[in-house]
C-alpha cells in the first residue's frame, strides 16, 4: 500500500531528513542526483509520487547549489503529478537580504521566495526566518516555526537562579523580550556599531547584568564575532555566566576558534544546518521531531498553532 505522505531530501540535508522520516514513522523516499562533467546536476525521484503529498527537505545554506537542487526537485515533483509539493526549509538562506538597506542592491529573500513559488511549491515549512515579514514574500501558505519551542524547555531545565535574557544587537530585541516575558525574567540589550560587514567596531550593554546568568538569543550565528564580543564584554562588566541559544549555526570563517577562546559557557544550536566540526562548547538540539509532527498535521489539515510559542 503506497504512503500518502512521502518525505524526500536534498543531498546536504540528508542527515536531518533521515531523522524527520524516522520520527514520522516512514522510510525516506528514494531520490538521486546525476552529475555531468561540467558541474551541472539533475535530481530525480526513484519511485512514483503520483497523487501523493510530497515533502522535500532542504536547507538553502551556501553554496547556492542547495537552493538550485531544491528548485529542481520541486519542479520534478510537480511534473510527476504530486498532489502537494511542500518545501521544508529548516534554514531559509538569503533571508538577511530582506530589504534595500543601501542603494543598488537586490532584495534576495523576495527573489528566492519568487523562485520557490515559480518552481511549483504549494506550501512552505520553515524555522526562524531572519525577518518575520519574509512570510509575506510568498504567495503560498507558510508555516513559520520557532526554535523557542525547543530552547525554552532547555533553559527551564538549566534552573539558572539569576537568569537574564539578552540580545547581541538591538535588532533582536523583540525576540529576546519574548523569551524574557515567557520566563518572567529581566532583559538586557547589546548595542553595537559596525564600520564594515561581519566586523564589530564597538559595543555596550543596556540593563543590569552584574551577578546574572546571561542567555543571548538570536536566529543566526555566522562568524561569531558579535556573539563573542558580547559575551566577553558582559563578563568584564560583572556577569556570572554567559550562554547563547542560536537557531542556525552557519559558523563561518574563524567562528569555531573564536568560540573556543571566548567567555561563553556554551552555545546551544539546532541542527537546521550541519556543524562543520564538533566543539565542547556547542550543544545541538534536534528539530526533527518538531518538523515530523508539523508534517503530519499539515497532511491531516490539523492545527499547528501549539507550535507557535512566539
Amino acid at each position: 500500500m503506497p504512503f500518502e505522505v512521502k518525505i524526500f531530501t536534498g543531498e546536504k540535508s540528508s542527515y536531518l531528513s533521515e531523522k524527520i522520516a524516522e520520527a514520522y514513522g516512514i522510510p525516506l523516499g528514494k531520490s538521486s542526483v546525476a552529475r555531468f562533467k561540467d558541474g551541472e546536476f539533475e535530481p530525480s525521484f526513484g519511485e512514483s509520487i503520483r497523487g501523493e503529498d510530497v515533502f522535500i527537505v532542504q536547507s538553502t545554506f551556501p553554496p547556492a547549489d542547495n537552493l538550485l537542487e531544491l528548485l529542481l526537485m520541486i519542479d520534478a515533483a510537480k511534473r510527476a503529478s504530486a498532489k502537494q509539493v511542500v518545501a521544508v526549509i529548516p534554514y531559509f538562506g538569503f533571508a538577511r537580504q530582506d530589504r534595500k538597506d543601501k542603494p543598488r542592491v537586490s532584495i534576495g529573500a523576495k527573489l528566492v521566495a519568487n523562485l520557490i513559488s515559480a518552481a511549483g511549491a504549494t506550501r512552505i515549512i520553515t524555522m526562524d526566518l531572519h525577518a518575520d515579514q519574509i512570510q509575506g514574500f510568498f504567495d503560498v501558505p507558510v508555516d513559520h516555526l520557532y526554535s523557542s519551542y525547543l530552547f525554552l524547555d532547555y533553559l527551564k531545565n538549566l534552573g539558572l537562579p539569576n537568569l537574564v535574557m539578552a540580545t547581541p544587537d538591538v535588532g533582536g530585541t523583540r525576540r529576546a523580550n519574548a523569551y524574557a516575558k515567557n520566563l518572567n525574567v529581566d532583559l538586557a540589550i547589546c548595542y553595537k556599531q559596525r564600520k564594515v560587514a561581519n566586523e564589530v567596531h564597538s559595543m555596550t550593554v543596556i540593563g543590569d547584568i552584574v551577578g546574572k546568568d546571561i542567555v543571548l538569543v538570536d536566529d543566526i550565528i555566522d562568524t561569531g564575532g558579535t556573539l563573542v564580543k558580547a559575551a566577553d564584554m558582559m563578563m568584564e562588566k560583572g556577569a556570572n555566566s554567559v550562554r547563547a541559544c542560536i537557531t542556525h549555526p552557519l559558523l563561518s570563517g574563524d567562528a569555531y576558534e573564536n568560540l573556543e577562546k571566548s567567555n561563553l559557557t556554551e552555545l546551544v544550536v539546532t541542527n537546521t544546518i550541519p556543524l562543520k566540526r564538533e566543539s565542547n562548547k556547542i550543544r545541538v538540539l534536534s528539530v526533527a521531531p518538531l518538523f515530523a509532527d508539523v508534517i503530519r498535521k499539515v497532511h491531516n489539515y490539523e492545527s499547528i498553532s501549539t507550535h507557535f510559542i512566539f
